[in-house]
């Protein structure tokens, strides 16, 4: 196969191992910078150009879209869909789990387990909105933020009537979550592909840090998931529709809730954390799903 990376470095962990995973399965493989992508919209040859050249001949594509880049991203990805290249990941499942509220609407409509949230735009109803998510402490999140990025924990009611003002203030959007306290600020990141967890791990920040993002300072270990664990990473993989992501939880009284949907994620902690060549296992996953024909998609919902 002729593989296209999206991607805006070659030089990331992420994007240069699935270069050497591709490679090493015979694959010839081209790392190219989303933002210098431009297209030619039409109905009789629809095409991609890149600095000045045609695009032609790839079979399949691997998107490693930033969230800052998201709009473009995707409606180079969509190009390319048009064209009929099989993406790894397709460009309405990142939309979906790039949106954190409809994400978190859909795992809802789907019955997959998460906290609860809430979501409110006039300052009047902060008192509403905070007793509907159990009361503080809360955890208080930009619906823009990435990494850990624009997530606040309100410890008192109070501070969580003025982080929320304050954001409002701003025209900023952002929803509010129960604290789950007994997950110590750790969380299982769930690497899905296709229909299976290939590995997990946990991730616990560092002491007084209730975030556990690796950028932010944590750690991570490998981890071995219950049974229903397992399931819920399934679920919200198949709620947005993707092939290939990361799915992180919290563990509580009530079992695993799910946090977030990761359409792109970084595949340095988990190899790192588990020994897994998981490029290798998403490499082989592009083969099978490309090697088989694209049946035509059902309608769908504008969700």
């Amino acid at each position: 196969m002729k593989i296209a990376i999206l991607s805006r470095n070659k030089n990331l962990y992420s994007t240069r191992r699935l270069v050497e995973a591709a490679q090493a399965r015979g694959h010839e493989v081209e790392v190219i910078d989303t933002l210098r992508c431009y297209m030619n919209i039409t109905s009789e040859r629809p095409s991609m150009h890149y600095k000045g050249e045609d695009l032609v001949g790839f079979d399949a594509v691997i998107p490693r879209i930033g969230a800052s880049i998201t709009f473009y991203g995707t409606a180079v990805l969509r190009q390319f869909e048009v064209m009929g290249l099989h993406p790894l990941n397709d460009s309405i499942a990142i939309k979906r789990a790039r949106d954190k509220l409809r994400s978190l609407q859909l795992l809802a409509r789907k019955g997959v387990g998460m906290p609860a949230t809430g979501f409110a735009r006039n300052p009047d109803d902060i008192d509403d909105v905070l007793d509907m998510v159990g009361g503080a402490p809360v955890v208080i999140k930009l619906l823009e933020g990435t990494q850990g990025i624009g997530v606040v924990l309100a410890e008192t009611k109070k501070a969580a009537e003025s982080v929320i003002q304050a954001f409002m203030g701003l025209n900023a959007n952002i929803m509010v979550q129960e604290f789950i306290k007994e997950a110590g600020g750790a969380d299982i990141r769930c690497l899905v592909i296709g229909d299976r967890v290939v590995a997990a791990m946990k991730r616990q920040g560092p002491e007084g840090e209730f975030r556990s993002n690796l950028h932010r300072g944590g750690s991570a270990k490998v981890i071995k998931i219950t049974p229903d664990e397992r399931a819920a990473a399934v679920a919200a993989a198949k709620a947005m529709g993707l092939q290939v992501c990361g799915v992180d939880m919290l563990r509580s009284k009530r079992g695993p809730l799910i946090m977030e949907v990761n359409s792109s994620p970084g595949l340095k902690g988990i190899e790192s954390a588990s020994g897994k060549d998981i490029a290798g296992l998403i490499i082989q996953h592009l083969e099978k799903a490309s090697s088989k024909p694209r049946a035509k998609k059902p309608r769908l919902s504008p969700m």
